[in-house]
């Protein structure tokens, strides 16, 4: 039960966090550090300030959804090692939705 709160809650937090820096502090240019950075989103300067918005909001949804997964910790019980695939598994989802609707979005606003 302990290392799924914490994995979810930690990672969710960390991820809203994130998001919400991403999202008061907007990387200005197009770079390799700072970010959300990938092909699509770095062809230009339009389609990088809209991932930047759209990724940041996405992310604070997906981190809150996330670290608020953490209670289901105090109401299944389950193995150790059950709990930690679970953990792993939800935050690995969260990173591949986080991409994937980002480069759909972008996809449908840049035809």
């Amino acid at each position: 039960m302990d290392k799924l709160y914490t994995m979810q809650a930690l990672s969710g937090s960390i991820f809203a966090l994130s998001g919400l820096i991403t999202l008061l502090f907007p990387p200005k240019k197009i770079n390799s550090f700072y970010g959300y950075r990938t092909a699509s989103s770095m062809k230009n300067q339009e389609q990088w300030n809209f991932a930047q918005r759209y990724s940041s909001k996405l992310i604070i949804l997906l981190g809150t959804i996330l670290a608020l997964c953490s209670f289901l910790g105090f109401i299944i019980n389950i193995s150790e090692q059950l709990e930690l695939f679970l953990g792993f598994t939800a935050l690995i989802l969260t990173v591949l939705l986080l991409l994937y609707l980002t480069e759909k979005a972008i996809k449908a606003k840049f035809k």
